[in-house]
Order: structure tokens, then C-alpha cells, then sequence
């Protein structure tokens, strides 16, 4: 171990997104907005449930999670990658970089069991509605919940231990904004090819078999509606369709950069853009575009802070 620690590299560099002034400048501004965006949308979803009495339901107590959990994917890396796009040499210690491969795998694998959640929330509401109130109970959401960041973890734990025993005595150049478990195991100083490949790949296999199982629990579903109400099956329909908008966002990156590690295509920074910033910032927009619920609550909500600033002006 003493040997380990004199050799191991103390930082990374990080090649961020461009080497051009004008367009780190111009990535400075848009992500700065999509990000302050994100947390305020995420925080109006939040706070809309907590606020509104008729949202107290298992459906939207899984949707203010996931909004935290987006919160939380959105902040572990992107706050650095806005600074850095102010500096011109960018480097993060190596246990910054330990630490944001650690939240990524946390928040992306507890996101995973949680839309997994909402899918048969969205399951037993539509194929078992008389047994949906004792099946999906206060008790079984939180379970639902708690066992979500457990399997996060554990799945994040499992690659740390993994990485950790892994010498690291240069090169440090990191060809991304932000450190993840393909970029950072291609620089260790011994040959961890296939090894490599097999740990990275389970990450993509488990995110692929996830996202079958829920394309076909939102199929059981959509074929289950043809025996309701039109009415209803719209109302159902258009809660599905946001759902699964959501999980293919979510599962479409992570699937195509695990599936193939060790790949180096501009596509892989683009969807670790997409999934790191812009899915956090879309989620919140999709559930209130295409939930009726949710728009009502929110302008209620935003009727109720303007009668409260017009009563009491500052």
C-alpha cells in the first residue's frame, strides 16, 4: 500500500469539452442557466407535492425522489465543469475524482430502481386498481425508496472497490469534464483490458435489461388500456408516455457509453452532456407539460404567491 501511495498520481487533468475561448465562454453562459434552471424546476416539483394535498399519492411521492435525485446528478459534476470553463489548465485531485465517479455510479444506480419503482406504481394503478391502495402503501413507497439508494450504493461500492486497487502512476489526462469509470480505468499503469471491459460492461448490461423490463411492463400497461374509458386511457396514456420519455432519456446514454467502454467519440461527451445536465433539466418540464395534476398544483401554487405579494408588498 506504501508503494501504491508513491506512485499514485495526486491529480487529473481534465480536456473539458473545447480547447476554444469563445466557445467556453458561449458553454459558461448556456450550462450556468440550464443548471440554475434545473435546480429551480426540480425545487418547484418539490415543493408543489409537499404543498399540495391531493398530490400525496405514491405516483408523486416516487416523482419528488426522482426530482431529488436529479437534483443530486446534476450537481456532482456540473458545478466544477461551469468553473472550469473559466480556467485554462483544469485538474481535479484524486480523490475529487474517486469522489465524482463515486456519486455518478450512486445517483444513476438509485435512479435506475427508482423509475423501475415508478413503472409498477404505474403497473398495479392500471392492471390492479382495487388493489392498489393496499399494495402500494406509505410503508411500501419508502421501502421502494430506501431500497433504491441501497442498490445505488451498493452498485457504486462495487465499482470503488474495483478502481481503487488499481495503480495509477500516469498518464493523469482525462479526455472529458468530468471523471467516470471507462476514462479513468484506461490510466492505470497495468493492462486492465478485458477486465476492464467485463466490470464497465456489467454497468451497461444491468442499464439494458432494466430498460427491457420496463419497455415491456409500460407495453403490458398500454395494452391494458384498451379495456378502459377513453377518457381514462388518455389521462393514463399521457402520464405513461412522460414516463417512459423520462426512462428512454435517461437509459439511452447510459446503455450506448457502457455497452461499448473504452470508445473515444465526441458522441460519449455529448450524451455525458446530455445526461448529466440536460435530463435533469427536462424531467421536471416533461411531468408538468403531459401531467395535468402537476400544471394545476403549480399555477395554484404561483396564484397563491401572488395574492401573498400583493397583500404583502415588500
Amino acid at each position: 500500500m506504501e508503494g501504491f501511495n508513491q506512485t499514485r498520481v495526486p491529480e487529473f487533468v481534465l480536456l473539458g469539452l473545447t480547447d476554444s475561448p469563445e466557445l467556453q465562454i458561449f458553454f459558461f453562459v448556456i450550462f450556468s442557466l440550464f443548471y440554475l434552471m434545473t435546480m429551480l424546476a426540480n425545487c418547484l416539483i418539490l415543493l408543489t407535492i409537499k404543498s399540495t394535498s391531493y398530490l400525496h399519492s405514491p405516483m408523486y411521492f416516487l416523482l419528488s425522489n426522482l426530482s431529488l435525485i436529479d437534483m443530486c446528478l446534476s450537481s456532482f459534476a456540473t458545478p466544477k465543469m461551469i468553473m472550469d470553463l473559466l480556467t485554462q489548465r483544469k485538474t481535479i485531485s484524486f480523490e475529487g475524482c474517486i469522489s465524482q465517479i463515486f456519486f455518478l455510479h450512486l445517483f444513476t444506480g438509485t435512479e435506475i430502481v427508482l423509475l423501475i419503482s415508478m413503472s409498477f406504481d404505474r403497473y398495479i394503478a392500471i392492471c390492479k386498481p382495487l388493489h392498489y391502495s393496499t399494495i402500494m402503501s406509505g410503508k411500501v413507497c419508502v421501502g421502494l425508496v430506501i431500497t433504491s439508494w441501497t442498490v445505488g450504493f451498493l452498485h457504486t461500492a462495487s465499482q470503488l472497490v474495483f478502481m481503487l486497487s488499481l495503480p495509477f502512476c500516469g498518464p493523469n489526462v482525462i479526455d472529458s469534464f468530468f471523471c467516470d469509470l471507462p476514462l479513468v480505468i484506461q490510466l492505470a499503469c497495468i493492462d486492465m483490458y478485458v477486465l476492464g471491459i467485463f466490470m464497465i460492461s456489467t454497468s451497461g448490461v444491468i442499464a439494458l435489461v432494466s430498460f427491457l423490463l420496463l419497455l415491456t411492463s409500460y407495453i403490458v400497461v398500454l395494452v391494458t388500456l384498451r379495456d378502459h374509458s377513453s377518457t381514462k386511457s388518455s389521462k393514463v396514456l399521457s402520464t405513461c408516455t412522460a414516463h417512459f420519455m423520462v426512462v428512454f432519456m435517461f437509459f439511452g446514454p447510459c446503455i450506448f457509453i457502457y455497452v461499448w467502454p473504452f470508445t473515444s467519440f465526441l458522441v460519449d461527451k455529448i450524451l455525458s452532456v446530455f445526461y448529466t445536465i440536460f435530463t435533469p433539466f427536462l424531467n421536471p418540464l416533461i411531468y408538468t407539460l403531459r401531467n395535468h395534476e402537476v400544471k394545476t398544483a403549480v399555477k395554484k401554487l404561483s396564484n397563491q404567491y401572488g395574492n401573498y405579494r400583493t397583500q404583502y408588498p415588500v
